[in-house]
């Protein structure tokens, strides 16, 4: 890994990198500024082109919680599962924003056509896991 200079990233003017090793770097830093160990909401949001009130859905949070208690339990679950998800992915097609792009916009017809987006909301990463796993072994077997 190369030294790079991590800078603080403006959510609003935001685009995620190619690269996922990145993009969880950025979260991290960006989160560093409230001495929490979170995820930020909003550059997650901004790196998706995913307005707050989509994520709070998403999360099934309040949309205030998003800029008033980022470290909220429920919020954070929901990130962790979706960079979970998304590293995979990343780690199959090597870009992530090609990651992002299927995780919000592709239907998955083993999941009844719902996006990677929905099955992490309604608490199915696991499965989407799995599923994802399974196809990186078909790819590499």
């Amino acid at each position: 890994m190369t030294a790079e200079v991590l800078r603080d990233p403006d959510p609003a003017k935001y685009h995620a990198p190619e690269s996922f090793e990145r993009f969880v770097a950025d979260l991290k830093v960006s989160a560093r500024a409230s001495g929490e160990p979170i995820i930020d909401p909003r550059l997650f949001s901004s790196a998706l082109g995913m307005d707050i009130q989509t994520l709070a859905v998403r999360a099934h949070v309040h949309r205030s919680t998003i800029a008033r208690a980022q470290g909220a339990e429920k919020l954070q679950t929901f990130l962790r599962d979706a960079i979970r998800v998304l590293g995979a992915a990343a780690d199959i097609n090597g870009n992530l924003p090609d990651a992002l792009f299927w995780f919000r916009n592709e239907p998955i017809p083993t999941f009844d056509y719902q996006t990677p987006e929905q099955l992490v909301s309604d608490g199915r990463a696991s499965d989407l896991l799995r599923y994802i796993l399974s196809l990186r072994a078909g790819v590499l077997g």
